[in-house]
């Protein structure tokens, strides 16, 4: 066996033994497997199985109860505007286009303030 020095260099070679593994290479007899079981400290606490209620029974259960009716509110008098009403900032500020263009920025301007502070600054080829 070879082992590093302090210097990082390969020390000489030393002799060492091995133990052949105690395991089988079959199955294991099923008494064995009870007895080794049973004697386990878990074996209080997962002894007994349980079978809960999984999610998706909890879900089809909720589907198949009646709703209950809840009256309905009185229409708004005073809804908000249509959007036509927006201006021309609002509706260009409010698109996906827009939002897409200022992450990307974003992503860039902090790529580059990490790269100024952390000396990481692409090199040139």
């Amino acid at each position: 066996m070879t082992v590093l020095s302090e210097n990082g260099a390969p020390t000489p070679v030393a002799v060492t033994r091995l133990r052949a593994p105690e395991s089988l290479m079959g199955p294991i007899d099923p008494a064995t497997l009870d007895s080794a079981v049973k004697s386990s400290s878990l074996y209080g606490r997962y002894a007994q199985a349980v079978d809960r209620e999984s999610a998706y029974e909890k879900l089809t259960a909720a589907e198949r109860q009646p709703v209950p009716e809840t009256p309905k509110a009185a229409p708004k008098a005073a809804s908000k505007p249509a959007k036509e009403d927006e201006s021309m900032v609002q509706q260009v500020v409010g698109s996906g286009m827009f939002k897409s263009l200022a992450r990307s920025v974003g992503t860039q301007i902090g790529r580059e303030i990490t790269r100024s502070l952390f000396g990481t600054a692409r090199r040139k080829r």
